[in-house]
């Protein structure tokens, strides 16, 4: 039978499912990124081992600026506007979705710069090392590692496995559904597992780390799509404005839908579930228990990727879900969110007080830094919005160059992260210090720092929105935050250096950029903050 006959028998002559129509060109960001992932695993399979290096670095650095071109001309051209709905509505184009992706590719860029570092390792087999496995698939200690190690080899494979978790974060705080987000979530999160195991020196602590965060990553994965059903079961529909309009009561209710609206308990149930896979990524209590041991495990390039990217998507899906699907929710989630809040910010800063590790301690900030941008959050207003979407800008590279300065302090067995080793580093290299010091205060919220101006806004955005206890607790947690912080700074400058201790590596010229990166934005952030407050408050408007 002829395709027209079936046509005709079908009942016309038009195909009865249509075809999507795709906006490319808007797409166009997570596209490249997408197609430079593809790309580097061509690379892989294709360029000579001698020769990959350069071309994944190269690839990696071509296609984030590409892509954070593409995101200022969208932007320019006024695509921000809360007007755009892309690919079947399953994808948002607004003012925090193109704010958010501008953050991500510009951490990935400076992230890739950290990767591509070759000067800090001893030489391996006669040829520059980086900071990850020569053999990923080599038994740790085993005789196929040692052979690897004596070739030169070197794991090139991170830099289309970091594009690809970048082209899910660009999606995840974009998704204008619910399954779209979910599929973001993995898409970034898998690529993330594998990283972490990765590490050149203490590959058994890398790759247990790597276990806790893939098992723990995966439970929270399964409540998110838990309460993806629960919530289509009750809404009849993933998508977050037909959500929002369910609950508000503009939506026209089918029979179906009357009889599993009747009853709070689906929508209630899939609110929580999705709530407990978001807060799992951001690292807040009482779902943090992976993070000190992931960001301690973990190569630290790839910490440094985690504590500010993942922070920055998974905020921002965050933000979407609760500003745009559960508005009418609000006095139903927002006092939960107090309570994790207060339990994120207190519960962080007490727990770092009490360490001895850095990646640890920085791991300890990261969840009180999840706490602060909470109190943002739970504004409920357009000047939380703003704030946070000003924080999280902020907090990226603060985290970025404080990871970068930890690769620099090392001793025979690799970085030499246990505090004591840092005492005195002051003495033996006073730059070094500095910068660190530099971005402890930012954390801590001082004064002419990107912190300090950042805690201000999300905390007088709270103040605005009713949740003025919060930021007394937020306070105090700051002045707890600021001893172990200070305490740091006092090690570095004020005790005197240990006889054969760590020594200060010099770094490439992409370790140093990365660094000043930091440095700039930090300052940068403080001193003339309002042309970025401005810009984050232009684009807090939710599309949807």
């Amino acid at each position: 039978m002829s395709a027209s006959a079936v046509l005709a028998a079908a009942g016309g002559n038009t195909p009865s499912i249509p075809a999507p129509h795709i906006e490319y060109g808007q797409l166009s960001p997570m596209l490249v990124v997408f197609g430079a992932a593809v790309a580097g695993i061509l690379v892989e399979a294709f360029v000579p081992r001698r020769l990959r290096y350069w071309t994944q670095v190269s690839l990696a650095l071509v296609a984030l600026v590409g892509a954070f071109v593409a995101v200022v001309v969208l932007a320019v051209q006024g695509h921000g506007a809360p007007l755009d709905l892309l690919a079947m509505e399953s994808v948002a184009l607004d003012g925090p979705a193109l704010f958010l992706q501008g953050v991500i590719l510009l951490v990935a860029a400076v992230t890739v710069l950290t990767y591509a570092e070759r000067k800090l390792e001893p030489k391996a087999g006669g040829e520059p090392a980086d900071a990850f496995a020569a053999q990923a698939a080599a038994t740790p200690g085993g005789e196929q590692e040692r052979a690897a190690v004596r070739a030169g080899f070197t794991t090139t494979e991170v830099f289309p496995l970091t594009m690809f978790a970048v082209g899910g974060m660009l999606l995840f705080p974009a998704a204008n559904d619910l399954l779209t987000m979910f599929v973001a979530l993995e898409v970034f999160s898998l690529p993330l597992y594998l990283l972490c195991a990765l590490a050149r020196r203490r590959r058994l602590l890398s790759q247990e780390a790597a276990v806790k965060y893939f098992l723990l990553g995966a439970f929270a994965s399964a409540f998110f799509l838990f309460g993806t059903a629960l919530l289509y079961g009750y809404a009849g529909s993933v998508k977050l404005g037909d959500i929002a309009d369910v609950i508000s009561g503009k939506a026209m209710t089918t029979p179906a839908q009357l009889s599993s609206t009747q009853s709070d308990v689906l929508l209630l149930m899939g609110l929580a579930m999705l709530a407990v896979g978001l807060l799992f990524k951001v690292g807040a209590v009482p779902f943090h228990s992976w993070t000190p041991d992931v960001y301690q495990g973990a190569p630290t390039p790839v910490t440094g990727f985690m504590a500010s990217a993942t922070k920055v998507a998974a905020f921002g899906a965050f933000l979407r879900l609760f500003y745009v699907a559960f508005p009418g929710l609000r006095l139903d989630w927002r006092p939960v969110l107090w309570g994790v809040a207060i339990l994120t910010m207190v519960v962080g800063a007490v727990l770092a007080v009490t360490q001895q590790d850095v990646k640890r301690l920085l791991a300890y900030s990261s969840i009180a830094h999840a706490g602060f941008i909470l109190t943002g959050v739970i504004a409920v207003n357009k000047q939380g919005l703003s704030s946070v979407l000003f924080y999280l800008a902020a907090y990226s590279f603060v985290t970025l160059g404080a990871f970068a300065v930890v690769t620099l302090v090392r001793d025979s067995k690799g970085e030499a992260t246990h505090l004591s080793s840092w005492a005195g580093l002051g003495r033996r290299s006073p730059l070094v210090a500095a910068v660190f010091a530099l971005f402890l205060l930012a954390f801590a919220g001082i004064p002419l720092t990107s912190g300090f101006t950042g805690k201000f806004a999300v905390f007088q955005a709270a103040a605005a929105g009713g949740a003025t206890p919060l930021v007394i607790v937020g306070v105090l947690s700051s002045a707890v935050a600021a001893f172990f912080y200070i305490r740091v700074i006092v090690l570095m400058f004020f005790s005197d250096p240990k006889p054969g201790g760590p020594t200060v590596a010099i770094p490439s010229a992409f370790t140093a950029t990365a660094i000043g990166v930091g440095v700039l934005v930090t300052l940068g952030l403080g001193l003339l903050p309002q042309y970025f407050l401005d810009l984050a408050s232009k684009a807090s408007l939710f599309a949807y």
